[in-house]
């Protein structure tokens, strides 16, 4: 993962509001209907977030940090897999599929940990996810 470092406070707020997004978005919440469309569905509407988080970013400075926007139009690229197979699956898993959506899942998963580490080193908020409730930054 690249790394970041915030040149100024739009970038540090916008590195912070990606950072809390990502904490806890990636898998199936509670809401789950048990479908690989439903799960995705949660993924596409953390790229939204995403898409928000750049576009409200780029209205508040002149002079947008390439690193940062490259943290966040990376998830889109890595999640457009998963989301191209898996957005009109609407019906119940099987042992198989469960498998691999679970798969497709933990892939996107460690690319948003990465890019949570890359924005805690560079935000300065690595201990917070040494905390019992948050993700490991190793």
């Amino acid at each position: 993962m690249g790394k970041w470092s915030p040149a100024d406070d739009a970038e540090l707020a916008t590195g912070w509001r990606l950072w809390l997004e990502l904490s806890d978005r990636v898998w199936p919440d509670p809401s789950w209907d048990g479908t690989p469309a439903d799960a995705i569905r949660q993924v596409r509407s953390l790229l939204a977030v995403c898409e928000e988080i750049r576009l409200s970013y780029l209205t508040e400075t002149p002079r947008p940090s390439v690193a940062l926007l490259q943290l966040l139009q990376s998830m889109s690229f890595v999640a457009s897999f998963a989301v191209d197979l898996w957005h009109d699956d609407t019906h119940p898993l099987d042992v198989e599929r469960a498998e691999l959506l679970h798969g497709d899942l933990a892939s996107f998963a460690d690319h948003v940990a990465g890019v949570r580490a890359a924005l805690a080193r560079g935000g300065g908020w690595v201990e917070l996810d040494r905390r019992p409730w948050g993700l490991p930054v190793d």
